[in-house]
């Protein structure tokens, strides 16, 4: 079974992956797929350093992510023309990974999809599990994760869909507002229930 792992921003969801993970079970990590297919000498690179210019190239043949962040910034047009390169490649990657999971005899595949709603990706999975969190949890843990300002942590969280209508989509949510040990005790009754453990 291919089951999508997804969430919204600070929800938890790489807490879960890490428990997914510690039970030796195979995950496709988009977040790591992403920084994979643009390593220097990659197509996808070159294909980025035509769009943008040889100087979003650093010295040691990286892409310049701060130098193509304040590009895209300010430019509508070049983000669109970015994530037409970046996202096709990483789409085709993940698959590939999964595809060679899958010949390797693994019964059971995670992809691991942030932003599996709004990317509408949900043909690459058979069931998905929601990692969810109230409002208040996931500000909190946001301003201070990443040191935003309450209204900069809300923009963040309204750029994505709701989390309750991620719940409405889930095949299963794990609820991550309180203790580690909860959310470990969800992750392990909704494996056992899919026969992912026995």
């Amino acid at each position: 079974m291919i089951i999508g792992l997804t969430g919204s921003i600070a929800s938890g969801k790489s807490t879960v992956a890490k428990m997914i993970e510690s039970y030796g079970l195979p995950i496709v990590d988009a977040d790591l797929v992403a920084r994979q297919v643009v390593e220097p000498g990659t197509p996808t690179l070159k294909k980025i350093a035509e769009a943008f210019g040889p100087e979003v190239i650093a010295h040691d043949g990286s892409m310049d992510r701060a130098k193509v962040g304040s590009i895209i910034f300010h430019d509508e047009e070049m983000r669109k023309t970015l994530n037409s390169i970046i996202h096709p490649a990483i789409r085709e990657e993940m698959l590939r990974q999964r595809d060679e999971l899958m010949s390797y005899g693994e019964k059971n595949i995670f992809m691991d999809i942030p932003l599996l709603f709004e990317s509408k990706l949900e043909h690459f999975v058979e069931k998905i599990i929601v990692v969810s969190v109230n409002k208040e949890v996931q500000l909190q843990r946001l301003m201070e994760r990443n040191g935003f300002t309450e209204d900069e942590a809300n923009a963040r969280i309204a750029s994505q869909i709701p989390v309750k209508e991620k719940e409405q989509l889930a095949d299963a949510v794990i609820h991550n507002n309180g203790t580690l040990e909860d959310t470990a005790i969800q992750l392990q009754n909704i494996l056992y229930e899919w026969n992912v453990l026995k």
